[in-house]
């Protein structure tokens, strides 16, 4: 799976620009898969998923989160 950070959005346009490329990146067949086993892993064990965004809620994590709890994962 490739992670692209998203950018320094300067505008609601920008990032919402933006979540709608990563979204439509994590719905690739190979990326569903992959978010299906981090679901189900992450009731197994725990892991963690970072990057270098100082401002998490214009990160690529959050959607990822949102993404990995509507698969049921378990999120802390």
């Amino acid at each position: 799976m490739q992670l692209n950070l998203a950018p320094h959005s300067r505008n609601e346009r920008e990032w919402d620009r933006f979540m709608r490329k990563y979204r439509a990146e994590m719905a690739t067949p190979e990326n569903r898969a992959t978010l299906d086993l981090l679901a189900a892993l992450s009731h197994r064990t725990d892991f963690s998923v970072g990057c270098y965004c100082s401002d998490e809620s214009r990160c690529h994590r959050s959607v990822l989160r949102a993404l990995l709890l509507a698969r049921g994962a378990k999120v802390t």
